[in-house]
């Protein structure tokens, strides 16, 4: 049996996987920036610049910022799903958990590239 992968329906098994791949980039995110800060004697503005200038961090940052975007809507609307009952209360929050998460991305993605 044939399924449309291109499909918007969710999936146990995608969110799943999506759940911990995500994890693991924010994770690898987190360890090099705490590497970052306890091998720089002093974080200066040229060296934040510096660290920041270069493409392939831009790319981590962005895409540790998507994962926490993407772990944020799966993980929020398996919770809510769980606990809150209400159709209309539950579409609410999860629009507003959205938002918040497709702004810190937005904003993340001015901050990094310059838009």
């Amino acid at each position: 049996m044939l399924t449309n992968q291109a499909s918007f329906k969710r999936d146990g098994v995608q969110d799943f996987v999506t759940v911990r791949a995500t994890a693991i980039i924010m994770t690898a995110f987190t360890f090099y920036m705490l590497w970052f800060f306890l091998s720089t004697p002093t974080v200066t503005y040229e060296i934040w610049h510096d660290l920041f200038s270069s493409l392939a961090m831009k790319v981590f940052t962005f895409a540790a910022l998507l994962s926490i975007m993407m772990h944020i809507r799966i993980g929020f609307w398996q919770v809510l799903t769980d606990y809150v009952k209400a159709p209309g209360i539950r579409a609410v929050v999860q629009f507003f958990i959205n938002l918040v998460a497709f702004s810190y991305v937005a904003v993340g993605l001015f901050v990094l590239w310059g838009l």
